[in-house]
């Protein structure tokens, strides 16, 4: 036994330790977050000292949570790697919530995310998960609505610098009703991709001049591109030793080929009515919705998916895939057909995503310059000829983050910490320069985005532009949307190998979309907002219908659907854009 003496400084030091213990992990956690700013979260648009005030509340917030095990998913992209390589660490780190972020196919994401949603059983505490289920989630009523959820059960962790306005998306992941369902976590956009140094070739230019009596350049319409595709493909044929192609795509009868045309193909061409950020009553998918109930696919039920603009569109990207394209692309998916484009032989593209930017401006590929620039330009999308002014564009994917209410309400706030936490301008700045898949509005306007655009290829240009408004995603028309963007592949498919044709595929399409609303409808499991198929009509009715209301949606076959081409100077359009940011001079 030690001397009394002895025992008292050992009491004495153990009740020392259990106070350093005690206290310490607050000020681990905001050394841990003093090292973060300083090593990892630059640049930001906050202060180094605004940035540990943010840090603070998360660490402060966190504090009842501190040793759950948490699990959330997206898909695999850039931006999430870095989630879940960079941040996901940072955050446990910082808060004491211990973060596993898992990395699989999108398409894996939305089949278990339904799993969860039907069976109740917690498999992920948050999903990323795309604004395209907006529709989804507003009528099954198994997402927590965002707003309901920041003003009660979760008003404790919501963070007060947020900030929701900032949100380029916001509106996508609104839903019929008001409320915010889900927080955008990335972005990225579909546009026009070309050599800018092919088009600005003066011989090259001067040939197109005398062959089509207009300059080349970026396409306004579709007649204009189908002119370019053929002039690389069948005049030019030939640069630098290397045979060159007009256009890029894929044909694949695979899960990817639904994408490439729900993903505002129809919408390019001139499909459903006017309306941002989805037409209305009629959307880019073709479905016409009254009130807050989708009603109809086909043109009989005042539809459009198997309408003239839609036939167009798949005649279209059929012809240009065997006219204008290398031979193998017919066989290849959307991850093989990505990155042909950076490989030095292709023209130009229609269909083209602002995520492979990070991966087109690497050095030394044959479609970057000695200097750091790109030999390549992105810019706004051609308009079909069935297009008119008011429609949307084209297509911008959200990957949001999304609560499901079969998640236990500790585990769900523990999650939401961390969708914040992604989110927050501590962190979103550099994880934009990183993924260059923008959230927020401050981001955009930074300056190191502007001393950073000459080698981003007229991205930044883009996504500060008034153009942007007009790209968005699947909107609340489509009612269940992992039952019907699984039709989508089948039926293009049979169109892109000869089995059908265009308006045989489409009619098709069309009708097995109104078969699955007729039995959600009879089943009655998404309420009042729940399908409700119009009577049949001929489609005269509804062209008349439209014409009365001042809509489009159905519009009738064209004569004429190849109008004169017409182009614009790239650094024209860019230059007529303003340069500065909204609400300031």
């Amino acid at each position: 036994m030690l001397p009394s003496k002895s025992r008292g400084r050992l009491l004495l030091a153990a009740s020392a330790m259990a106070l350093i213990a005690f206290a310490a992990p607050g000020r681990a956690d905001e050394a841990a977050a003093k090292k973060w700013i300083d090593s990892e979260f630059q640049p930001s648009t906050l202060s180094k000292e605004e940035q540990m005030k943010e840090m603070e509340w998360f660490i402060k917030a966190a504090e009842p949570f501190k040793g759950m095990e948490i699990n959330v998913v997206s898909e695999t992209i850039t931006t999430h790697e870095y989630e879940a390589k960079v941040l996901a660490k940072a955050f446990s780190e910082i808060t004491g919530i211990k973060l596993t972020h898992d990395l699989i196919q999108e398409g894996d994401v939305v089949e278990k995310i339904q799993t969860q949603m039907q069976s109740g059983k917690n498999i992920y505490d948050a999903w990323v998960n795309d604004s395209d289920l907006i529709g989804t989630h507003f009528r099954y009523k198994q997402a927590v609505p965002l707003t309901d959820w920041m003003a009660g059960e979760g008003k404790d962790v919501t963070s007060p610098t947020l900030d929701l306005p900032d949100f380029i998306g916001i509106s996508f992941t609104t839903a019929p009703d008001g409320k915010v369902y889900q927080l955008p976590d990335q972005q990225f956009a579909n546009l026009y991709w070309f050599r800018y140094d092919w088009f600005t070739n003066p011989d090259i230019k001067a040939k197109f001049k005398a062959k089509y009596g207009y300059e080349l350049g970026v396409p306004l319409n579709w007649s204009a591109y189908e002119d370019i595709a053929d002039f690389f493909t069948n005049d030019v044929k030939e640069i630098d030793g290397v045979k060159v192609y007009g256009n890029m795509d894929y044909g694949k009868k695979d899960p990817s080929l639904g994408w490439r045309f729900t993903d505002a193909w129809l919408s390019m061409a001139g499909n459903g009515d006017r309306g941002l950020p989805n037409g209305k009553p009629v959307d880019e998918w073709g479905i016409r919705m009254e009130g807050c109930r989708p009603t109809g696919s086909t043109v009989e039920r005042g539809g459009d998916t198997n309408g003239p603009a839609a036939v167009y569109s798949i005649v279209k990207y059929i012809e240009w895939l065997k006219k204008y394209t290398p031979p193998q692309a017919a066989g290849m998916t959307f991850s093989e057909a990505g990155p042909v484009p950076a490989q030095g032989n292709i023209a130009q593209q229609m269909f083209w995503y602002t995520a492979f930017t990070a991966d087109m401006v690497k050095p030394g590929l044959p479609v970057m310059n000695a200097d750091g620039t790109p030999k390549w330009r992105m810019a706004p999308s051609p308009k079909g000829a069935y297009w008119k002014d008011g429609m949307k564009l084209g297509y911008q994917d959200v990957g949001s983050w999304t609560l499901l209410k079969s998640t236990p309400v500790e585990r769900r706030k523990a999650a939401w910490l961390y969708a914040q936490f992604v989110t927050s301008k501590t962190v979103s700045l550099k994880k934009s320069h990183v993924g260059l898949t923008f959230i927020r509005e401050s981001d955009i306007w930074d300056k190191s985005f502007t001393e950073r655009a000459p080698q981003l290829g007229g991205l930044i240009e883009f996504y500060r532009s008034p153009a942007r408004v007009q790209w968005s995603p699947t909107g609340a028309n489509v009612p269940d949307y992992p039952k019907l963007a699984q039709l989508w592949w089948q039926a293009i498919g049979d169109a892109s190998s000869g089995a059908k044709s265009p308006q045989d595929a489409m009619t098709a399409l069309a009708e097995a979309q109104e078969s699955v609303m007729a039995r959600l409808e009879k089943a009655g499991v998404q309420g009042e907002c729940g399908p409700k198929l119009n009577e049949k009509h001929p489609m005269e009715y509804w062209v008349n219908l439209a014409k009365e209301s001042g809509n489009l949606a159905p519009q009738p076959k064209l004569a004429n659907e190849k109008p004169q081409g017409e182009t614009i100077d790239y650094d024209t359009l860019i230059n007529s854009w303003p340069a500065t940011p909204p609400n300031q001079n």
